[in-house]
């Protein structure tokens, strides 16, 4: 790395449950195209792709690592390293791995920090304010971005500008950082014109991320260093050590070094950024028609006005409604006042005490191979929709409690059977007993669609014994 070549490294470890029922923890909205036809993940990846930047550190969680993997090689992003956390502690010690690792090969690389939800629009006024503020991070200064204030928002936590840096043109030093403000304190922060949203976005070099993090949270740096010395490569993947890694205490990188340093900097800027946080923040976003509406999907509006209606299962009429939220999916339906869309955590929060599945996984699950959804659940039956990815295949495994039938529906099947390997071809079937070994290829140009029957005593995912996996999953 020179450094001229910016590291942008990519946080991606959010669940995004005020953007529920499209966002859930089995798959988050940065996962999603929301704001255009690319996810939200390949948008933040292709804004730091090309000349001047170095290839992406993603950090995110185990579960979503082949969904990255895949979101980013359509994206055409390629040598993109993805770390994988053992568990979620925040974003102290995520960044911090991806310094530790940085620093192995140039600790004086810049690094910019960033997480995979959010929106840029002004992508010209982004370049230029990240080359303000690579110069104050290579002169050893923490360095953030303010978003200049379209309205007192109190979703947002604040930065107080200081005086500006010597050195540094459009630089200034950070006066304070404040919590989110209620709605009173929201408008006399914008009122004052001295006072930017914190955008959580964050420029240093590694040496100097490393530094503070060993002066203003101690008990970070050592766990993490241990977690990336274990680290071991897995296909496309650094699996960091997992024991090292959880002794890592939970604490975000503002708490840990931005609001306690003495070398904060702030760039303010006009990027046309959004958090992406709510619905309400897509309506803002969104293409309106001539009532103000935003509609995506299968929806049918009469008489409504400044609504955001997506739906992405069945058809969505709304008659007469003013500033409403409709989401429809194919599991749940949220409808509401655009002014509550940060409650609707509150209701993914009873989902979780309730132990309702849709509070945190789809109906369709994906996987490495391809995704399931469940058509039918009965009792000692359920029927599924399995796709196939061409050249990709599920684990060799067994089950204790069911057995299943196989139609393929489109495609051709390899399918084990114990000793058995059989083709199974459009509208022709396959079945297997309970206990057998068996396995499922796709080893056609297209994807391979068939319907699963399980019967059996007990029809859970966890009734699976995997003997041997090309993803290495347990």
């Amino acid at each position: 790395m020179t450094e001229h070549r910016i590291v942008p490294v990519i946080l991606s470890g959010g669940s995004g449950t005020r953007l529920w029922p499209v966002s859930r923890e089995s798959f988050p909205k940065q996962l999603w195209p929301l704001v255009s036809d690319r996810t939200l993940m390949q948008e933040t990846a292709l804004r730091a792709d090309g000349a001047g930047f170095a290839p992406p550190i993603v950090v995110c969680n185990n579960e979503h690592r082949f969904l990255i993997a895949e979101q980013l090689r359509d994206a055409g992003i390629r040598n993109a390293r993805i770390v994988l956390e053992p568990v979620g502690r925040n974003s102290a010690p995520a960044i911090a791995a991806a310094a530790v690792l940085v620093a192995e090969e140039d600790p004086d690389a810049v690094l910019w920090m960033m997480a995979a939800d959010a929106s840029i629009t002004d992508t010209a006024a982004l370049q230029a304010a990240l080359e303000a503020a690579a110069t104050a991070a290579r002169d050893g200064y923490v360095v953030t971005f303010g978003m200049q204030p379209t309205a007192p928002e109190t979703g947002y936590g604040y930065i107080e500008i200081g005086d500006p840096l010597a050195g540094a043109d459009g630089v200034y030093d950070v006066a304070r950082f404040l919590e989110k403000p209620d709605p009173e304190t929201a408008a006399r922060l914008v009122s004052t014109g001295r006072h930017l949203w914190n955008s959580g976005m964050f420029v240093f070099t590694a040496r100097t991320l490393l530094r503070e993090l060993e002066a203003h949270a101690p008990a970070v740096l050592p766990p993490v260093r241990q977690a990336v010395a274990e680290r071991q490569n897995d296909l496309d993947f650094i699996r960091l050590g997992v024991d090292a890694f959880k002794a890592c205490p939970s604490i975000s990188i503002d708490y840990a070094v931005a609001e306690r340093t003495g070398r904060a900097a702030v760039v303010p800027a006009k990027l046309g950024w959004s958090d992406v946080g709510s619905w309400s923040a897509l309506w803002d976003l969104g293409e309106k028609d001539a009532a103000g509406n935003v509609a995506l999907g299968d929806v049918l509006l009469e008489g409504a006005e400044d609504c955001y209606v997506r739906s992405d299962g069945m058809l969505a009429a709304v008659v007469g409604l003013k500033d409403v939220v409709v989401v429809v999916t194919k599991d749940a339906v949220l409808a509401m006042h655009r002014s509550q869309a940060q409650d609707v955590k509150k209701i993914v929060d009873r989902l979780k005490a309730a132990r309702r599945p849709e509070a945190v996984a789809h109906n369709r699950m994906y996987r490495p191979w391809g995704y399931y959804e469940t058509l039918f659940l009965g009792e000692r039956c359920q029927v599924k929709r399995i796709v196939v990815n061409p050249g990709r295949r599920i684990s060799l495994q067994s089950h204790f409690h069911r057995a299943e039938h196989w139609v393929v529906v489109n495609g051709t099947a390899r399918v084990t059977r114990d000793a058995e390997t059989l083709l199974v071809a459009e509208d022709e079937s396959v079945y297997l007993p309970l206990g057998c070994v068996h396995r499922l290829e796709n080893p056609g140009k297209i994807p391979l669609t068939l319907i699963e029957v399980q019967s059996g005593a007990y029809l859970g995912e966890d009734d699976i014994v995997r003997l041997e996996d090309t993803y290495g999953r347990a």
